[in-house]
């Protein structure tokens, strides 16, 4: 069993979750575990990119982020269900592998690649993170996104 599941989510693609989010959470029901559910926001790289915008540009940000996850989870989990969410910054499957390590997740649940678009957190993040992680990988696919 699963104890600790990771789903990491793009909040801008509801694929991302639409399939995945059941799976993980039937995972964590069965361990009466805990689901962490993760979204990345991009990393703007150098500094002088960053001096562009309003000093509190990115504390909003991921404020903003962090109450949409927070959103998506009350509206589709139930109350029983034990969640953290969670908001990071920089490289999606750099900071998926990181978060997953610092938080012993048994499990990551994931979205599957949808080859007509081209998507943040889809498609080569979701084969990276399958070929490096240490934990178990599900890719969860979404048969409606693939067609």
């Amino acid at each position: 069993m699963f104890d600790t599941v990771l789903l990491p989510v793009d909040l801008n693609e509801e694929s991302s979750w639409r399939k995945a989010l059941p799976v993980a959470e039937s995972h964590v029901r069965a361990a009466s575990g805990t689901l962490h559910v993760l979204t990345v926001l991009p990393d703007f790289g150098e500094r002088i990119v960053g001096s562009y915008f309003p000093p509190d540009f990115f504390e909003r940000m991921e404020a903003a982020a962090l109450g949409d996850l927070e959103a998506l989870c009350a509206q589709n989990l139930p109350a029983e269900v034990s969640v953290v969410c969670a908001v990071r910054t920089g490289s999606v499957y750099r900071e998926i592998k990181q978060y997953a390590d610092e938080t012993n997740c048994d499990l990551i649940v994931m979205a599957s690649h949808r080859p007509q678009l081209s998507d943040h957190l889809l498609g080569a993040n979701a084969a990276w993170v399958a070929r490096h992680v240490g934990q178990s990988v599900m890719v969860v696919r979404d048969t409606a996104a693939a067609q």
